[in-house]
């Protein structure tokens, strides 16, 4: 007996292959950026189980919330999980000052 052969990828009626079609209907993107090339992922608030640190505002994202997974093409342990409004307007925020606690904020 023979091995199965792999059936060739058809193009749908929008012209997107089988494979392409996969990752469009999911909640995975991939998005261009100043630093680089990024996969985002929406994770709904069910598949969230426990909380994280928003790296944008530095505040906690709650278990059971909305948010985004988002990390660079090539670098799977660089993955963050942001607000999605955070990630959003990572471009828009200013550089982060590091102040010591008893510092004036102005």
């Amino acid at each position: 007996m023979s091995p199965r052969k792999s059936k060739p990828k058809r193009k749908t009626k929008s012209g997107i292959t089988h494979d392409e079609r996969e990752l469009v209907t999911s909640n995975e993107s991939i998005e261009e950026h100043d630093d680089g090339i990024y996969v985002v992922r929406k994770i709904s608030g069910s598949s969230s189980n426990k909380p994280y640190r928003c790296p944008g505002c530095d505040q906690v994202i709650p278990m059971a919330t909305p948010h985004t997974v988002a990390w660079l093409e090539h670098d799977q342990s660089g993955r963050r999980h942001w607000h999605s409004i955070c990630w959003s307007k990572r471009n828009l925020r200013k550089p982060k000052i590091e102040r010591t606690r008893n510092a004036p904020r102005y």
